[in-house]
């Protein structure tokens, strides 16, 4: 079975439906660098396929360049991740270019969301008495061009009748304008020819280690025999302190690419976070300034002594710099160590590390990418272009894994038992 990725960023989703046996038709996201650590992820697959994984060890070492790696794959397959701004502008180019993939082929899946920044429960406010959302840089939040690229989604519906489609976005969605995109777009699907039905999953429940809700909606043709999936789940007591433990130590602004230890724990086997023959790549900490250490170390202490929370008018005054203390004083805030979950990864990261405090003192710095990409279940050996500001923006944007692997094996029975394999 295949599948088409809208909106695929850097892949967690589509990770997810491969390693549950479909096969990409094409990948779709108007980011370069998350275009390019998808063609990265399809010549690893390639490659480990074809028995000659030590070229892209060889990558992962910086022995070769990205084009000689890209070089032994076929460019076909690395033609299935486009560099496209989905719009009604590109649409044409952009079905002709999957006609020419599909060679005559029809789709199984689609899978996407569109960017959630503009759904996102954070940064809104209630204006009035009629509940007028703005956005944090006060514009209407129906004013945002984001809001309507479900619109789009539909578009593809109609063109590939897909047997299935899963649409994922964050939980704030189905409450936006009191529902007014959910509900348009549930219409727009249903007119689509499809039946349509939701469901809010929590990371966690699938070994994700942290607390992060997504919506995830899924349409069927109303010709097929078929019912909302089932998600296998499944819970693990690991803590964030036990995943990090194999990481070597860092300073602030300090890389390492050997394991501290050569010891698996089960649980990043079972997740599929770490293998035996995996280079650590990507183990890199942003620069932090001897000011924001001192935070750091504040914040720690508070929450090793008893999980209370750093308030940021709490602050010595020669640490304080931000004029407004009623509305996020909430902005330094500790990585949970010593329990089996965090807060919810974001992209924000990618901004400053404050909101994701490594739990250890000793190093009092913000979180690596690889920890980053762990938190979200991405295995070691999943590279990301662009460079560390990039990586951030990728992962704290992507669907964990894990959580897409148990979406897209309850995809993939509900196909089969309609009798398409």
């Amino acid at each position: 079975m295949n599948y088409i990725d809208l909106f695929a960023g850097a892949g967690g989703l589509s990770e997810g439906f491969i390693r549950a046996g479909f096969s990409p038709v094409a990948h779709i996201d108007m980011n370069n660098e998350a275009v390019n650590t998808l063609k990265t992820r399809m010549a690893y697959y390639y490659l480990v396929r074809h028995e000659k994984a030590s070229i892209y060890n060889n990558y992962l070492r910086g022995l070769i360049s990205r084009d000689e790696l890209y070089s032994n794959a076929p460019q076909s397959l690395l033609d299935t991740c486009m560099c496209e701004t989905i719009s009604k502008e590109s649409l044409p180019r952009i079905f002709n270019n999957i006609d020419n993939l599909l060679k005559g082929d029809s789709v199984d899946v689609i899978i996407g969301g569109p960017p959630c920044q503009a759904y996102s429960l954070v940064g809104r406010s209630i204006k009035s008495a009629k509940d007028k959302i703005k956005l944090k840089n006060n514009e209407r939040i129906e004013d945002d061009p984001r809001n309507y690229l479900y619109k789009l989604y539909c578009d593809f519906l109609r063109k590939y009748k897909p047997k299935m489609f899963v649409f994922e976005n964050v939980a704030g969605l189905l409450s936006a304008q009191n529902g007014k995109f959910y509900n348009n777009f549930k219409a727009l699907a249903k007119r689509s020819g499809y039946c349509v039905e939701d469901k809010i999953l929590e990371a966690d429940k699938f070994g994700v280690k942290q607390s992060r809700k997504r919506v995830i909606i899924v349409g069927w043709l109303k010709s097929l025999n078929i019912k909302f999936p089932e998600f296998t789940e499944w819970h693990d007591k690991t803590t964030i302190n036990e995943m990090f433990a194999d990481l070597p130590v860092l300073s602030p602004g300090q890389h390492e690419n050997i394991y501290a230890s050569w010891k698996i724990i089960p649980y990043l086997k079972k997740a599929k976070i770490r293998q035996d023959d995996d280079i650590l790549t990507s183990h890199i900490a942003r620069p932090n300034i001897d000011r924001d250490r001192e935070i750091y170390k504040i914040a720690i202490k508070k929450w090793n002594n008893g999980h209370q929370r750093l308030h940021y008018d709490e602050l010595p005054e020669n640490l304080k710099t931000h004029k407004n203390r009623k509305s996020f004083v909430d902005r330094f805030k500790v990585v949970e160590g010593d329990t089996n979950t965090c807060h919810t990864m974001m992209a924000h990261i990618s901004k400053d590390g404050h909101y994701f405090i490594h739990p250890d003192i000793n190093q009092a710095r913000s979180i690596s990418v690889r920890e980053a990409a762990r938190i979200q279940s991405f295995p070691d050996n999943y590279y990301f272009e662009g460079g560390r500001t990039a990586a951030f923006t990728q992962i704290g944007n992507a669907v964990p894994p894990l959580m897409a692997e148990a979406i897209a094996n309850g995809i993939k029975m509900r196909l089969i038992n309609a009798g398409i394999k």
